[in-house]
């Protein structure tokens, strides 16, 4: 009698597909759904085994597999030992977020928590995709997993990425975020195209990808002409989902307004006749914000912080307004912008530019001797600047060169005035223990192609520090304005560290014998940047300081601004390139008008997460040129040596930033000798079990530059030498670079890899999907494994080989 003949004590009611697909059948996904609902309480594996009487273990096996099978596919929550109903979990909505080495989750709108998303889940969805998802288990590390039970939105609908084949299928491979999703294309298209194997092409998606097919494309242009430096920003472009285009109605819009005139003017306070001023960058092309100061004949002094009136030209539900808030912020790549606004308005009306009449929100301050603001008022103006500066030519005047700026006697008392109280509001700053960090800022210069020329580091001078505390001042006075009168809008928030990072700066900075409250404040953290900040290792640990920070975000509930130690804080003065500011420039008209408020309630939520996902987009972004271009650059300097600072310390290995090119890269861990090191948390350090040789933050290392990835936008140091450590000069010789051992020279092998089967013959195929697969799905194939006689070589070779603890890699891995 066969083993499906057997009577089973459960009435199954697809016993009959169990039947024919297996020989031995275990309860169908139904009938385990049933079971668990009719029980009214979650199921452990032994539970279930006991409920259906299922003695032998291959079925036991089985059924664990099939359980397995059911949260993998959604159909049931894991939590600990126990099973049950996904009916009963929540449905969150979600942004898609993948990172460079192809892990995926799935961040939750207006929570701090995030569900991790297995290979299986991300098979549909691309970087940035908006999805609905549910909770399906957490693993030993707490760590929530989760299935996608709709794809809400596809950000993505082009990519660029170089064209591969194999066995006559055709796809683009796009880089990261998106390595795991190609795009197959038809081999008509190819030829229509006259594409080659590894040209870039541009490609529209057509189909998007599911668990069980690829996403199909066309393709749009051909890229193959152009470098990889001018490809790499539109690619990032659109891989990051960014809009690019403006449409045909939003420019129609935005050139549709002329010069500002009477009827503009009408209901503001006219202040063309104040000597304000824009000072920015020499290579700035808007300007949104203008300042003028006077003392007051009492004492003290007045301050206005003129702001581009963006309001008055993007309104409400109007095409213009829509992509504006598609957008959220300007997106700033190396020498180039990808602005909020089209440039009629960012670079013309909304740009307060010299010597012509403009449209402007004000923040008119008082302020005493001391520098404490002692009131404010908002309203709307119209000014005429009378100049366009530089942070060059303005510290320049500062230091005494009266030519470096225009004669106006007026901008020039203005500035004075600015300068004498930037001094003042410098000491409070300090007092109210603001966080400044020793970090080091570069710039770029590029050559014609958009490669990287050189890199620079950048000073900030007086003149960029006292438009900062312009600004700050009326973004605070802004907070305040709003929480006075209970105008809803959305505030920058910035909250206290969690407790476990607390910790971690804590064991960190006792070894400095330096003191560290549990529940620090600013001024706690001011104290230790004070302390080192004359330290060679000063940007080392400042970096420790900077990462137990956390995220700001921009919120409708004031939770203030614990980095800038500010009760309430919020952003007012870049409407051209932030929505946000924007949205309380509205705010602000609104109550001065006495008209409704442009959001309030449930709707100021949903603007806070969704800006707030922008500008991580926007920065996501930029990041990734920027290391992409970096990379780029480093790719002509291979072998060649430097001089470099430990800047962070992992258990894996030493990352370290380059003295020259200000280029960070990494030394891995079996580079750094033959010796066993450990990784030492609370020192930040690596220390070696035999010889005590250790690495710590802001150590000087000598290094050649091994390997660059483009892809992965890594950059692999070979060290050469430890010159420093704790400030004190090293005089030994450079430990040795791990070498592999004879026995690994000669056997260093791979294991094979085992292809995995499926839970229970359920997981499908993806359809369409190339042979040549993105690296986060393909296996590579074992090699063989070494014969008898190799076996009684190696034997030989391990009596004669001393074994020596370390962390060092066999060549052949």
């Amino acid at each position: 009698m066969r083993p499906n003949d057997i009577m089973k004590n459960w009435v199954d009611p697809e016993a009959k597909a169990e039947a024919e697909r297996y020989d031995n059948p275990i309860p169908s996904r139904t009938l385990i759904l049933e079971t668990i609902e009719q029980l009214k309480a979650p199921q452990s594996h032994a539970d279930l085994v006991e409920h259906f009487e299922i003695a032998d273990q291959k079925s036991i096996d089985a059924l664990s597999h099939r359980l397995s099978a059911m949260v993998r596919d959604g159909q049931l929550m894991k939590d600990g030992y126990k099973f049950d109903l996904m009916a009963d979990q929540p449905i969150y909505d979600a942004t898609v977020y993948i990172n460079a080495k192809g892990l995926g989750s799935a961040n939750i709108d207006g929570q701090r928590e995030e569900i991790l998303l297995p290979e299986r889940e991300l098979r549909q969805v691309f970087h940035g995709d908006r999805v609905k998802v549910q909770q399906t288990s957490v693993d030993r590390k707490g760590k929530a997993w989760g299935y996608i039970t709709e794809v809400t939105q596809h950000r993505v609908k082009e990519l660029i990425g170089k064209l591969a084949t194999y066995d006559d299928e055709y796809f683009i491979q796009p880089s990261n975020p998106n390595a795991h999703q190609p795009i197959t294309l038809e081999k008509e298209l190819i030829e229509y195209a006259k594409a080659k194997v590894g040209d870039a092409l541009r490609v529209a998606i057509d189909d998007y990808p599911t668990r069980d097919e690829f996403s199909t494309g066309h393709i749009v242009q051909s890229m193959a002409d152009q470098a990889d430096t001018q490809i790499i920003i539109p690619q990032t472009i659109l891989e990051y989902g960014l809009p690019y285009e403006f449409p045909e109605d939003v420019i129609k819009e935005a050139e549709s307004f002329k010069e500002p005139g009477a009827k503009d003017r009408a209901g503001r306070i006219d202040l063309r006749d104040l000597p304000l001023v824009t000072i920015d960058g020499e290579d700035a092309r808007d300007f949104d914000d203008a300042v003028y100061a006077e003392k007051r004949p009492g004492g003290g002094y007045r301050v206005v912080v003129a702001i581009a009136d963006v309001s008055h030209y993007v309104r409400l539900d109007k095409p213009l307004d829509n992509e504006a808030q598609e957008r959220g912020t300007s997106v700033y790549f190396p020498h180039f912008v990808l602005p909020m606004l089209p440039e009629a308005l960012s670079n013309g009306l909304c740009s307060l530019n010299p010597h012509v009449d403009r449209l402007c929100m004000v923040c008119d301050l008082t302020l005493s001797r001391a520098g404490r603001v002692t009131g404010y008022e908002f309203y709307p103006s119209v000014m005429h600047s009378k100049a366009r500066l530089t942070y060059t030519q303005v510290a320049k005047y500062f230091e005494g060169d009266s030519a470096a700026i225009t004669e106006d006697r007026n901008v020039r008392k203005s500035l004075n005035t600015l300068f004498q109280l930037y001094q003042t509001l410098k000491e409070l700053r300090a007092k109210r223990h603001a966080m400044e960090f020793e970090t080091v800022e570069t710039y770029m210069t590029f050559d014609e192609l958009g490669g990287i020329e050189q890199i620079l580091p950048r000073t900030r001078n007086d003149a960029h520090k006292l438009i900062e505390e312009c600004m700050l001042l009326a973004n605070v006075a802004a907070a305040e304005y709003c929480l006075k009168n209970d105008i809803p809008m959305l505030y920058r928030v910035h909250e206290a560290p969690e407790f476990s990072r607390i910790q971690k700066v804590r064991d960190f900075v006792k070894l400095l014998g330096l003191k560290f409250p549990e529940q620090p404040t600013q001024a706690d953290y001011q104290a230790v940047i004070e302390a080192t900040k004359d330290r060679i290792d000063a940007p080392s640990i400042h970096a420790v300081l900077l990462r137990s920070m956390m995220q700001a975000y921009y919120g409708p509930k004031n939770v203030g601004h614990y980095g800038l130690a500010y009760e309430a804080y919020t952003h007012f003065t870049s409407p051209i390139r932030r929505y946000p500011d924007l949205l309380l420039h509205r705010a602000i008209k609104a109550y001065l008008n006495k008209k409704p408020y442009p959001l309030s309630g449930a709707a100021l939520d949903d603007a806070g997460e969704h800006f707030s996902q922008t500008e991580r987009r926007a920065d996501e972004a930029s990041r990734s040129v920027t290391s992409w271009l970096k990379c780029h650059y480093m790719l002509q300097h291979l072998g060649e040596e430097f001089v470099g600072i430990i800047s962070a310390v992992t258990e894996f290995g030493l990352f370290v930033t380059l003295k020259d090119l200000y280029v960070d890269g990494m030394i891995h861990v079996s580079q750094l000798g033959e010796d066993f090191f450990v990784y030492d948390q609370v020192s930040q350090s690596l220390v070696g079990q035999n010889k005590g040789q250790i690495f710590g933050l802001g150590d000087e290392v000598k290094i050649k530059v091994a390997g660059v990835n483009l892809e992965e936008r890594k950059i692999d140091f070979e060290l050469l030498k430890q010159l420093t450590h704790a400030g004190r000069v090293i005089r030994s010789r450079a430990p040795r670079v791990a070498k592999p051992t004879a026995t690994e020279e000669v056997f260093g092998k791979t294991k094979p890899v085992e292809a995995k089967t499926s839970d229970d013959g359920e997981q499908p195929v993806r359809k369409k999907k190339p042979k040549s697969k993105p690296s986060s799905y393909s296996k590579k194939p074992g090699k063989k494994t070494s014969s008898k006689s190799d076996a009684k070589i190696k034997d030989k070779v391990k009596k004669k080989t001393k074994k020596k603890k370390s962390n060092a890699k066999a060549r052949t891995e």
